[in-house]
């Protein structure tokens, strides 16, 4: 998903600021943490993006499994 060689554009954010105060402190990379952050969040949105684009599919799938069961139901062992 992520993008490594994107490239870095600058941006404004408002943030709490005694919480940037002590990042600064602990001498955190803002950006880095950002982008982190940012990425995890992106994926997420684009998994549940994708989980309601596809809800119609994935419940036929599942009907169709319950009533008819696993092609490999019968070779299963437990």
């Amino acid at each position: 998903m992520r993008k490594t060689n994107g490239v870095k554009k600058a941006t404004n954010l408002s943030l709490n600021s005694e919480l940037l105060a002590e990042a600064k402190r602990l001498n955190i990379n803002l950006s880095a943490t950002m982008e982190k952050a940012l990425e995890i969040e992106v994926s997420e949105r684009q998994k549940l993006e994708w989980l309601k684009q596809n809800a119609d599919a994935i419940e036929a799938c599942n009907t169709l499994t319950e009533k008819h069961g696993l092609f490999s139901d019968s070779f299963r062992e437990f």
